[in-house]
């Protein structure tokens, strides 16, 4: 049996004249972490949307599971979980009510409880999304993308705009994730957070992927070209001193 779950061939999206995913092709290996990196306007975010049938396939196959993405497009939805980059929740039911409303779209009975106590929110059952906090709006994104019991949980971004604590925190959640043996497929402009999470990473410019490996063999790879770095290198960082200042916990 085959450990790939998602397969990527020569896919493409246009606009107009203009192509700004030119042959992408990748896979992910079934319970991996896999990053996809790049400056804005890479075509990050249009090459997860199209995979996650959010956005047509102008060219190319995917397939998720065996399922066809483009022929199949909403068996494909059954099993994927989408956390976007920015989201937006019914403003008058609680987070309890809101998973449970999340469920019965897929026909699942949830349990809003132990996906609130999984993303660290069971004291907030009861609050309503504009009552959160920037890091507990995110969690409740990923805890939403849960309801499913998805194959692959797709992250677009998850931690921008997070405070090193919530960020950190959210990385845990990801480990966490990936321990149940759930695909993770995330975007990120955060170098620390991809070396951190991810087995392996393709990094994107121009619409292309110009180097797919794991971090370890991609950082070995530029050592080989003769790359050194211009300051020396610490054994912590700012961050390091500022967590250990502050203290780990969330502050909400």
């Amino acid at each position: 049996m085959s450990d790939t779950i998602l397969s990527v061939q020569n896919l493409k999206k246009r606009y107009g004249n203009k192509t700004v995913v030119k042959g992408v092709s990748f896979e992910v290996k079934k319970g991996e972490v896999f990053g996809i990196l790049g400056p804005n306007g890479a075509g990050k975010t249009t090459t997860l949307e199209m995979i996650e049938a959010l956005r047509p396939i102008d060219g190319g196959v995917v397939t998720l599971d065996g399922i066809d993405v483009k022929t199949q497009p909403h068996k494909v939805k059954q099993v994927i979980g989408v956390q976007l980059q920015s989201s937006s929740f019914f403003d008058k039911l609680t987070l309890r009510e809101l998973l449970r409303m999340f469920g019965s779209m897929y026909h699942q009975r949830v349990h809003p409880d132990t996906l609130l106590k999984d993303v660290n929110l069971h004291d907030k059952a009861k609050a309503y999304v504009d009552t959160l906090s920037g890091g507990q709006k995110q969690r409740f994104s990923v805890a939403s993308a849960l309801v499913n019991k998805p194959k692959v949980l797709f992250l677009d971004e998850p931690t921008t705009g997070l405070d090193p604590q919530a960020r950190r925190n959210l990385w845990e959640l990801v480990q966490s994730i990936r321990e149940k043996g759930i695909t993770v497929v995330l975007t990120s402009h955060y170098m620390e957070e991809a070396q951190l999470l991810c087995d392996r990473v393709a990094i994107m410019d121009n619409g292309k992927i110009i180097a797919l490996d794991t971090p370890e063999h991609l950082i070995k790879a530029l050592l080989k070209r003769g790359f050194k770095k211009s300051r020396k290198v610490e054994q912590a960082d700012l961050e390091d001193v500022f967590i250990d200042l502050t203290g780990k916990d969330l502050r909400e």
